[in-house]
């Protein structure tokens, strides 16, 4: 039977430990951004819930429109070459941030093409990442693996949470955006130092790119376990975006105390992510898809708690098990990926399962601040946990989804 301390071996791997502190340290700068983009932007002169929401917006859509090249790059070039240019790229869009909102000269332009650039950079980082770890972990140590870059991303939540809503607080946003770019550049030099044998990088095909685009969407539609639940996510990170991007800060603003109160809904939520790592390295399921799909549940209870104005207290708690819930998730669903689909193919579907995922995800920013005006910030919230809640339920239908098993595990000694 597997060990903890047989788990914990992996930090003893000089290449894991660098691609450890790397995802480490990129998460600690992507934390900080949250809290200091939309309070620096909702604290500028003249600056609405709508300002907030084109340069979110203008983040996100590359991020979707770009996610397919993302995922062609890292399935021909060095996975760790394209990880370590995306890293580079988001310190100079968070630099570019920073310096705007430290000299007062923030155009709305300005602002929403440094924050697309952000978005190209992790249409780029994220297929490179989820192909990089077989490279990296070995095949029967895939879950641990996955659970411990979770680890290091979860805590780096926690601290960002903490630190990037005080940094807001004492010294700006522009200050917590210029660490941020601090971060992503030292990410970059950590990958930079990463080395994969000849053997291990993916091979570069002689065919063209919409070739290499249509054998990965083979791999991705074959499987109907990932297009049902990249479909129920299409879903679900509409509401999610809609609801943490705009209208939670919106709430926050006006009845629960501003960036420190919503810094402790997202520091009670990365919280839970970490709690959940520990849950994600112990559990084995039989059937990791239908489990995971379950736990998708309680993340709407936060939604619905905002909008009924619950003490915050207990949207804290909710978001707490909104972060356990998807960090096992997440742990199950990459590792069953990286599992199930050829290494050759895996950064190419990684990159169609985030581009499904995503790609609702502008639309919930974009209709984020008109519901909020319309019908109020807490019946939006409450529709998107309903909307979070019937995907769910759809997805629960699909056959493949409740019943995809995952391989007995090996007995390993510790």
């Amino acid at each position: 039977m597997r060990t903890f301390l047989g788990d914990l071996g992996l930090l003893r791997d000089r290449r894991f430990t660098l691609l450890l502190s790397a995802r480490t340290i990129s998460m600690l700068g992507s934390s900080f951004a949250p809290v200091a983009l939309a309070f620096g932007i909702l604290e500028l002169p003249g600056a609405t819930a709508t300002t907030l929401s084109v340069v979110l917006t203008a983040e996100a859509l590359p991020m979707v429109l770009f996610m397919l090249f993302g995922g062609v790059l890292a399935d021909r070039l060095p996975r760790q070459r394209v990880m370590m240019v995306g890293e580079w790229v988001n310190a100079l869009a968070f630099f570019a941030l920073g310096a705007m909102m430290l000299s007062g000269w923030t155009p709305l332009f300005g602002m929403a093409t440094a924050a697309a650039c952000s978005g190209v950079a992790m249409a780029v980082l994220y297929p490179a990442l989820t192909g990089i770890i077989p490279e990296v972990v070995p095949a029967d140590r895939l879950q641990t693996g996955n659970a411990l870059l979770g680890l290091g991303a979860n805590v780096s939540r926690v601290a960002g949470a903490v630190l990037g809503g005080g940094t807001v607080v004492l010294v700006g946003g522009g200050w917590a955006l210029a660490v941020s770019g601090a971060l992503f550049a030292v990410a970059g030099m950590l990958l930079a130092a990463l080395r994969l044998t000849p053997a291990e990088r993916a091979a570069g095909p002689a065919q063209s790119v919409l070739s290499d685009l249509r054998e990965g969407w083979r791999e991705f539609s074959s499987r109907q376990w990932i297009w049902v639940v990249v479909a129920q996510f299409s879903v679900l990170v509409m509401a999610l975006q809609a609801g943490h991007g705009v209208l939670g800060p919106l709430m926050a603003k006006e009845s629960l105390g501003g960036a420190p109160a919503w810094s402790a809904f997202l520091a009670g939520e990365a919280i839970g992510t970490i709690a959940g790592v520990f849950v994600s390295l112990r559990v084995r399921p039989r059937r990791p898809i239908l489990v995971g799909t379950l736990l998708c549940l309680p993340s709407a209870l936060p939604y619905f708690l905002l909008g009924a104005e619950a003490p915050l207290w207990a949207s804290v708690l909710a978001a707490f098990g909104l972060g356990v819930c998807f960090d096992v998730f997440g742990v199950l669903w990459q590792t069953t990926m990286q599992r199930e689909v050829p290494a050759e193919s895996l950064s190419r579907v990684a990159s169609y399962d985030a581009l499904g995922s995503l790609m609702f995800g502008p639309l919930g920013l974009l209709l984020a601040a008109p519901a909020a005006a319309v019908i109020g910030p807490q019946a939006a919230l409450t529709a998107c946990g309903v909307l979070i809640v019937l995907s769910t339920c759809a997805a629960l239908l699909s056959p493949a989804v409740r019943n995809l098993r995952a391989p007995m595990p090996e007995p390993v000694s510790g």
